[in-house]
């Protein structure tokens, strides 16, 4: 059984929890439970004629799944699409809290994250930069031990540095940064995805990857001595690569993940690639967590507009990762 958090109920959260139900026998995913506000689940619900049920506890939601969308109801919420306040960002966040207390406890066997907006939960005393941060905290995981990694269908990336001005990033990097996060890549990819030795392709930072340093020197100052620091723990590691011929389809097939030094260098070709596929996956966790790589898309919430293939990659994912694990 997974566990479905809510996210903010303004956005596309609710709709895409229905809306992969209804798709959850065509599509072949595992049960799971919806943790959020009944009255907002079955609004959503009632717009697309799925049949939404409160339950008390994912055991009971197993029992029921077959026949009606399970929710474990965290309290009332107004259901009013593309209309954030403070009050469904409470809401959002005590989904969050409850989805990753379930799953830390082992009552569902994984967690998967609906979308939130950072902004409004840090007015209702989130103090985190993201959601991936909070779940490490609950866990006991440092923020830095808890790796993003973006997978999709055609392409697996790790940014190493997440939610930073790209003038800072070279101020960033450090050998021992890459390394960490690497490592923690390879041992989740062989944890949660069953691949024996990972293959790690480590882009440049600059372009060409720094071109002999003409431009730049931490391709080679600092990327480089991290690669064979990672070779020489017996990681199958390349790089540092030109960035730019990285992502092709014949260049894909000789790597199991992509080391990208900053945030779009890693987010741009996977969205290019899969973006209605790509889910945000959470390495170096005790507990699986899966999240889809989509926003709250407040500007479409409730037209129907909102296509739930991430959503579904996401629980799908979770549950395979955990099969991965228990096997």
């Amino acid at each position: 059984m997974i566990a479905l958090s809510m996210g903010d109920p303004a956005g596309v959260g609710p709709e895409l929890a229905v809306a992969a139900w209804a798709l959850a026998v065509a599509e072949g995913l595992p049960p799971f439970v919806v943790i959020g506000s009944y009255a907002v689940i079955s609004a959503a619900g009632g717009r697309s004629g799925v049949p939404v049920t409160a339950v008390s506890s994912p055991d009971e939601a197993l029992a029921v799944f077959a026949t009606t969308l399970p929710v474990i109801d965290i309290g009332h919420g107004d259901y009013r699409p593309g209309a954030p306040d403070d009050a469904g960002a409470a809401l959002a966040l005590a989904s969050l809290t409850l989805a990753t207390e379930l799953t830390r406890h082992g009552a569902t066997s994984a967690l998967v994250t609906g979308p939130i907006a950072k902004s409004r939960l840090a007015r209702v005393g989130f103090d985190y930069p993201g959601q991936t941060e909070f779940v490490a905290a609950a866990c006991g995981v440092a923020a830095d031990e808890a790796v993003m990694m973006l997978a999709g269908p055609s392409l697996r990336v790790v940014p190493i540095t997440v939610h930073v001005a790209l003038a800072q990033v070279p101020g960033l990097l450090t050998t021992g940064l890459i390394v960490n996060r690497a490592d923690i890549a390879a041992t989740a990819l062989t944890r949660d995805f069953g691949i024996a030795r990972p293959r790690l392709a480590v882009a440049g930072l600059n372009p060409h990857a720094g071109e002999d340093c003409r431009m730049g020197r931490e391709d080679a100052d600092v990327i480089a001595p991290a690669v064979a620091r990672l070779r020489d723990a017996g990681i199958a590691a390349t790089g540092p690569l030109p960035a730019d011929t990285m992502f092709h389809a014949a260049a894909r097939a000789t790597y199991d993940v992509a080391i990208c030094m900053y945030h779009d260098q890693a987010l741009i070709p996977i969205k290019a690639l899969d973006f209605d596929q790509g889910v945000n996956v959470t390495l170096g966790l005790p507990i699986v967590r899966t999240s889809p790589d989509h926003g709250t898309a407040f500007a479409i919430a409730g037209t129907g507009a909102a296509r739930p293939g991430a959503t579904i990659a996401a629980i799908r994912m979770a549950a395979q990762c955990a099969d991965q694990r228990n096997a």
